[in-house]
């Protein structure tokens, strides 16, 4: 009875329809689109693994740098010399690129020759292969007359895994697809092969780049598709490469730009880390296989292994009786029987089933019609797992992409090449839909590759002398900037003659020198309530100062911020100084001292002749100030005039200070050592404590013994030196645009090389300069770039900031209208960098001359002394302070110098006037 039930049983099977009964058998090959995501997120970890220094000794996926660090721009031009080296036979080749003639026009010339290599040389000595190809080599430049004196670039594809410490070296990790050659493991193949070259004599040949043939097939098609940044092979082996952010990449010092990572897929799974989703079937293989446990991922995907993979299948089903009746044939028992090429004709639209019955016949196998819609679903199936498993790694590497670029969409090319995608009717319009399927917010196109990776590896070697060349180009203009210590030695000596001319009465100086009749900093003793009034640009600020007595470094402060319309900044005096008192009046209100007569001090950022504490005569307006009948005129009167206009109230106006004489006493309130002040912000200026005696034009105004004992804080108005021409040849022509181009041509020279005013002007014209040379931005100029201010300084230390990744400096430029490429993001970041350095190193060497003349007045060995800074610049950038403060320590090393960062900045710093003042008037 219960074999009457069996053979029921089995006739029910044999009767039903034959793919239902084949997707029961193979339902573990079935991945759905969960199985799939689960698949990609553990290549994406498997990914982060290996491009990790700490975890990639032990990554299953090696993530191998190529040193590929750009895709074509269309630009490429040359003739080169390739070789082709990755099956039983390798291909030479000349390659002509034609310059502009990439990006979607095409323009690569090719003639090639195929070689074949005997058998005996894939399991021979690694010298003799090199030596066939070397000898090849010659031929071929015999055959196509091309100059044996003339020098050639030549190109290399290898494909297989090698490590790669730059573009022209590559060491071999293992061999894969049938070579066993001997003695290269572990060696440097590019080396090999240039002695192999040498050893052949008569060439004059430069190999300089060897890549993979993925690398090389996504370059083949990045000439012709600017979105290309993925390469992959789907064909007797497997393999993706894509273009990484270099900051990820820890096995390659450096963090701009990107590179080309060989991701070497194969290995995927090594590690166990797809134990669950591999069959039976697939174990078989790898264990029949020359490298078993390795390659896992390319043995359930690549051409090697599909038609083998369907062999074990179908002979499993005809061994249970599930095909053929049972009947096993010795062709079917016979490894490699089944190859790729029958899966693909099994899978024709039309032919396949026909297709199908003439493989197995050719097997010695007598199948029913049955037998060969089953046959057929076992390869439909084994083919398209290959497909979906393709699709869940080219997932993981398109989510990585986008996750780098941290957009929303992305829009990308993948450059395809290989027999198995090439020549299998199904297999392509499969992975697209899949890949779709998986990342919806993905615009993925695929472009195969047309002249597979010869192409490739001469277009890497045009995009590097394309870079050399650019490098090149870009550093000739950017070397002016770049100072040598003798130049920053010449600055300093300059400034120092700068600032000994200033402090004598009679001739011309570039440097001003002017006196402050500020003749101390402060000792702690100071105390009372007063009033600052801080004026210096857009704004106005008033404070109200309280020093408790007896406590020093114990204050408390109160400000308010009033603007200053444009319409008062460049209308009459009267009307700015009406402005102010308003502004002052309104302030008192605010703090309920309407009625005491406070002692004020006033910091007046423009430049002043004093004649004591509390006048100072204005010289000029800058900062965009035009307001008139001031210039020549007393400020301190003008205020006075103002408030008595008003009749509010009276303040008793002690002194009149610039800013950077200002922060000096602000800071010097903190740190008895503070002596100097530095501003190096919108403009740049410096102050200092300065002997008397050293002081002629102050002689008539001191007495004698005061004189020789006494100090003074001298506003230096270290802006004008170069005024005079001493600057004239550290001045590159984009600095002469900029003078020629501001308010006040052939003035304030020094300033105009380091303050951030304009340092984003300077950048501006050295990003117009390189763009009309095709070295930015395409050759694009756009109505942006010829914009004057559009460049402010803050961009600056944005685009500069350590933390900022290059896709960040792409948002910022096209918040400027100026669309980049990251290639693009380098160079305008390394702009950015040259200028603001030489900014801060022209200001470090100034620096290294006042401590150094300081140091000299009171005779000593070695100084130790503070700097009080205030500025945008010095305090926002990430790195003008470091570079400023190393180059005075450089350029000073007597000198221990300690820069400390104003809080209050120059408002405190005038109240702190106002009370020495009092203090020194209430002795007397």
């Amino acid at each position: 009875m219960l074999a009457v039930h069996l053979v029921s049983f089995l006739f029910s099977k044999l009767q039903e329809d034959p793919t239902k009964k084949v997707d029961r058998f193979l339902h573990a090959m079935r991945l759905h689109d969960d199985q799939l995501r689960d698949i990609s997120a553990r290549f994406l970890a498997e990914m982060k693994k290996g491009l990790s220094s700490e975890s990639n000794a032990a990554a299953a996926v090696k993530m191998l740098p190529t040193h590929v660090r750009s895709t074509p721009d269309g630009k490429e031009k040359g003739q080169f010399l390739a070789l082709d080296l990755g099956g039983s036979k390798f291909k030479v080749l000349q390659v002509k690129v034609r310059e502009g003639m990439g990006i979607r026009r095409g323009g690569v010339e090719m003639e090639e020759r195929t070689y074949p290599i005997p058998k005996e040389l894939l399991n021979g000595r690694g010298t003799e292969l090199f030596d066939h190809v070397s000898e090849s080599l010659k031929d071929f430049l015999h055959e196509k007359s091309i100059s044996l004196e003339k020098k050639h670039p030549l190109a290399f594809t290898f494909s297989f895994p090698c490590e790669h410490s730059s573009l022209d070296r590559g060491f071999l990790l293992n061999w894969s697809k049938n070579y066993r050659v001997r003695g290269l493991v572990g060696k440097d193949v590019v080396q090999t092969l240039r002695e192999s070259i040498d050893r052949t004599g008569g060439m004059n040949v430069e190999v300089l780049a060897m890549v993979n043939d993925t690398v090389a097939t996504m370059m083949t098609c990045g000439f012709d598709d600017q979105f290309c940044d993925v390469g992959l092979i789907i064909g007797t082996g497997t393999n993706a490469c894509y273009m990484e952010a270099l900051r990820h990449v820890d096995l390659v010092e450096g963090d701009e730009g990107r590179m080309c990572v060989n991701t070497e897929w194969g290995g995927f799974g090594d590690d166990q880390t797809l134990n669950e989703y591999i069959t039976e079937f697939d174990r078989d293989v790898d264990a029949a296989s020359n490298n078993p446990g390795k390659q896992i991922f390319e043995k359930m995907i690549s051409g090697m292994y599909l038609g083998e993979l369907v062999r074990l299948v179908v002979l499993k089903m005809a061994k249970l009786g599930l095909l053929f009746d049972g009947r096993v044939s010795d062709a079917l028992r016979t490894k490699g029987k089944i190859t790729t090429a029958h899966v693909a004709a099994m899978e024709q639209y039309k032919d396949g089933l026909k297709n199908t019955r003439d493989i197995l016949m050719e097997l010695d196998l007598s199948p029913t019609s049955d037998d060969c819609v089953a046959v057929q679903h076992v390869s439909t199936i084994v083919s398209f797992r290959s497909s979906n498993l393709v699709a869940a790694g080219l997932a993981a590497i398109l989510s990585r992409i986008k996750q780098n670029r941290n957009v929303r969409t992305l829009r990308i090319t993948v450059g395809v090449d290989g027999t198995l995608y090439k020549t299998h009717p199904q297999y392509p319009k499969r992975l697209h839909k899949v890949v779709r399927r998986l990342l919806p917010e993905c615009h993925v196109r695929f472009v195969l590759s047309d002249s597979g990776s010869s192409k490739g590896a001469a277009l890497v070697t045009a995009v590097a002398q394309r870079l050399a060349s650019q490098r090149q180009k870009v550093d000739e203009t950017l070397s002016p900037f770049r100072l040598s210590q003798e130049q920053l030695q010449l600055v300093k000596a300059r400034m120092r003659a700068g600032l000994e001319t200033g402090l004598k009465t009679k001739g011309p100086s570039a440097i001003k020198m002017l006196p402050s009749f500020v003749y101390r900093t402060p000792d702690g003793t100071e105390h009372g309530k007063y009033l600052a009034l801080d004026l210096g640009g857009t704004n106005f600020r008033a404070l109200l100062v309280n020093f408790k007595k007896g406590l020093q470094q114990n204050s408390r402060v109160y400000h308010k911020i009033y603007t200053i319309p444009l319409e008062i900044m460049q209308g009459t005096g009267e009307e700015l100084f009406d402005h102010i008192a308003q502004c002052v009046s309104d302030f008192l209100d605010y703090m309920g001292m309407k009625n005491a007569r406070l002692p004020a001090g006033f910091t007046f950022s423009f430049p002043c002749e004093q004649t004591a504490i509390d006048t100072g005569t204005l010289v000029s307006w800058t900062k965009g100030y035009k307001a008139t009948d001031c210039e020549g005129h007393d400020v301190v009167s003008m205020l006075r005039e103002a408030i008595k206009r008003r009749n509010e109230f009276d303040l008793d106006i002690v002194a009149v200070v610039n800013d950077t004489v200002g922060t000096m006493m602000s800071c010097a309130y903190e740190d008895p050592q503070c002596e100097i002040g530095l501003i190096a912000g919108t403009g740049t200026n410096v102050c200092y404590m300065e002997d008397l005696k050293n002081i002629e034009k102050t002689e008539q105004k001191i007495g004698k013994l005061e004189r020789e004992e006494g100090s003074m804080c001298i506003n230096t108005e270290w802006g004008g030196l170069g005024d005079d021409g001493s600057l004239n040849e550290l001045i590159t022509p984009y600095d002469h645009e900029v003078n020629q181009n501001s308010i006040n041509p052939g003035k304030q020279r020094f300033e105009k090389l380091t303050s951030g005013m304009y340092l984003g002007e300077i950048v501006r014209q050295v990003l117009l300069d390189l763009t009309r040379g095709g070295l930015l931005f395409r050759g694009h100029v756009t109505e942006a770039l010829k914009t004057p201010g559009i460049f402010e300084t803050k961009y600056l230390s944005q685009i500069e900031s350590d933390r900022l990744a290059l896709l960040q400096v792409r948002a910022i430029l096209q918040q400027l209208g100026l669309d980049s490429t990251c290639d693009d993001s380098i160079i305008v970041k390394e702009v950015c960098g040259v200028v603001s350095r030489r900014a801060a190193q022209l200001c470090g060497a100034g620096m290294a001359a006042v401590v150094d003349k300081i140091r000299e007045n009171r005779g000593l060995d070695h100084l130790n002394i503070t700097v009080g800074v205030d500025g945008a610049l010095y305090k926002l950038h990430p790195h003008f302070s470091q570079v400023l403060q190393e180059t005075a320590r450089v350029l000073a090393p007597q000198c221990n110098v300690t820069f400390l960062p104003s809080e209050e900045g120059s408002g405190k710093g005038a109240a702190l006037i106002s009370a020495v003042a009092r203090q020194k008037h209430d002795r007397k």
